[in-house]
């Protein structure tokens, strides 16, 4: 097989550009068939792999008219959305694609492709080791999935070992956002992308190498498309970034925004009630972003703020460039501002040289926090990254046993505060029907508990959508409480 790059045919002048923004990427026309094609996503990863599946529907569907589906066996085109944070990424994706080729060998005409981070690492290697693959997008390239989607087309009476490879993986700078469709609304909660990549460059992270370096959206699209989504509905904003408070946007003064300007702003939007963000890091979380818990009641009283360990030795192995004493101070401001805010955070337990001692620090962390719950994991190598040259010293079982240690801390601390929740008020918003209690309305809390609560069938129209308060009245789960509505808020 023959592999190519793709080269879109995009005008690239600044101007023209940001003119036609709102155009789609390409001008092709939808599928003439009377029945829609139907588009399979499976997805990897972190909420930004979430967001950026949700836009390649978006693309197709405005595009070509596409629909999603959850069945894969009816399914005109798969994609797959990679990440490759986890150990053995890539032969995990490999090992799908073999299953997927089975269903190609039924259907011919069904087209396969590989996007995301692992798309951007391998590039034409998936092609070469998966020549059934029809194309292959990297992150910032999701935009031109129609482009990709037809040129695979063009040659689908060609066997595949003589077709062109239909690959981009490409950095274009930020411009898939021009090309992106208007957003489609889903419930009453919405993830806005606000900056692509990351220039932190920890010594365990894949994400520069496969997203590329940190560029801001400007301003006034990021709120262009809150406003957008605020018309249809959403009350709810949580914004999208790998470093999201590093975020430094464009003004049209040619100024510069940064991260706790933003949150003013989007407070400002009608329709929005409360604002989330993630994922953060601890560099950047400076105290006008603090100042903001005190100014603006639409941030929630929950914060993500990874710190990876407990130790400043490992953190200085990770290159996080900060200390613990600097994270603790933050979370002791912000506690001073919002006393009632819930903390989650990022770790790695069992990073290359990470001594007995090491570990107990980080355990001592969490137990001084008291962290409302955490995304934690055993250390892997990320190949490509500056860690992956580090000697893996720590045995599995070593790294298994901490993890344990370490979870078991967090559950306790989960289960502690729910409790706590009961005989208190707390802000929800409500979002639908409970699927196993009819009866009763479910939404979620600033502290991301869900909340559920009986309402009377001609209530459900007024309150589905709106800020209500809650007293809770009874533990269900480490994650659900349930209580009693006392007021419609906003």
């Amino acid at each position: 097989m023959s592999v190519t790059v793709f080269n879109p045919r995009i005008n690239n002048d600044a101007a023209v550009a940001k003119t036609t923004a709102a155009a789609p990427a390409v001008t092709a026309l939808k599928e003439p068939s009377s029945a829609p094609k139907k588009v399979f996503v499976t997805t990897q990863g972190c909420q930004m792999n979430v967001y950026d599946s949700g836009k390649m529907l978006d693309v197709l569907g405005d595009s070509h008219g596409m629909e999603v589906t959850h069945d894969i066996d009816e399914a005109d085109v798969l994609l797959m959305n990679t990440c490759s944070i986890r150990e053995k990424a890539q032969e995990k994706v490999f090992s799908e694609l073999g299953r997927w080729r089975k269903l190609k060998e039924k259907r011919p005409d069904l087209v396969i492709g590989v996007g995301g981070c692992v798309a951007s690492q391998e590039g034409d290697n998936i092609q070469k080791r998966a020549p059934y693959v029809d194309m292959v997008f990297g992150p910032q390239t999701l935009h031109r999935l129609p482009e990709l989607y037809d040129q695979s087309n063009e040659q689908r009476d060609i066997s595949p070992k003589h077709r062109i490879g239909t690959i981009d993986v490409s950095f274009p700078s930020i411009e898939k956002f021009d090309f992106l469709p208007e957003p489609r609304v889903e419930g009453y909660k919405a993830f806005v992308s606000i900056m692509e990549g990351c220039s932190k460059y920890c010594s365990f992270c894949v994400v520069p190498y496969t997203r590329g370096e940190e560029l801001s959206r400007p301003l006034d699209d990021v709120l262009a498309e809150i406003d957008s989504l605020a018309a249809q509905g959403i009350r709810e904003i949580n914004l999208l970034g790998q470093n999201v408070n590093g975020y430094r946007g464009e003004k049209d003064d040619g100024s510069v925004c940064r991260f706790a300007e933003l949150l003013h702003y989007v407070s400002h939007v009608d329709g929005v009630e409360r604002i989330r963000y993630t994922t953060s890091h601890p560099l950047e979380f400076t105290d006008d972003i603090i100042d903001a818990y005190a100014k603006l009641p639409e941030l929630v009283s929950h914060l993500h703020l990874p710190v990876q360990s407990g130790s400043n030795s490992i953190l200085a192995a990770m290159k996080r460039n900060h200390t613990i004493d600097v994270y603790i101070n933050q979370i002791n401001k912000l506690k001073a501002i919002r006393p009632d805010i819930h903390l989650s955070s990022d770790f790695i337990i069992g990073f290359p040289g990470e001594t007995d001692e090491h570990f107990q620090e980080t355990l001592n962390l969490a137990k001084e926090l008291n962290f409302d719950h955490s995304y934690s994991f055993i250390y892997s190598k990320r190949p490509g990254t500056p860690a992956a040259e580090l000697p893996d010293d720590v045995s599995f079982t070593t790294k298994k046993a901490r993890l344990a240690e370490f979870q078991k801390v967090i559950i306790d601390s989960t289960l502690a505060k729910t409790h706590e929740m009961i005989g208190t008020t707390t802000r929800v918003l409500v979002e639908q029907v409970a699927n196993r209690h009819p009866d009763c309305l479910i939404g979620t809390a600033d502290n991301t508990r869900t909340v559920m609560f009986p309402y009377d069938e001609e209530q459900m129209n007024e309150l589905l959508g709106k800020i209500v308060s809650v007293r809770v009245t009874d533990f269900v789960s480490p994650h659900m409480v349930k209580g009693e509505l006392i007021e419609v808020l906003a």
